[in-house]
């Protein structure tokens, strides 16, 4: 198993370029701090622990999600928490995995 398969599955690069050929929102589950130091050009910011109270801006995005923070561990648990919610993400692992496909 990989390192990502420990926090919610694991993301192949080519599953993540088809996201985002789709028309994938990327969103970063970092602090406001770590966002502010990097991210990928046009994600959106939503902190972890607020993720469940931003869950109908998120579904009305209507979009599918690609999570993403700095190991991929917090990006996993928010992915797993979107899954339940019905919206069709992917965990991105870390910001950088990403913004190679965006920036």
């Amino acid at each position: 198993m990989s390192f990502f398969g420990l926090f919610g599955g694991g993301t192949s690069a080519a599953s993540i370029e088809e996201y985002l050929k789709e028309g994938a929102v990327v969103i970063d589950v970092r602090t406001v701090g770590e966002y502010e130091d990097g991210h990928v050009t046009g994600s959106k910011n939503i902190v972890l622990n607020s993720i469940p109270s931003k869950i109908n801006e998120i579904k009305a995005l209507n979009k599918k999600v690609i999570a993403v923070c700095r190991s991929g561990a917090r990006s996993g648990q928010a992915t797993s928490f979107l899954k339940q919610q019905g919206i069709d993400v992917i965990n991105g692992g870390p910001w950088q995995n990403v913004a190679k496909f965006v920036n």
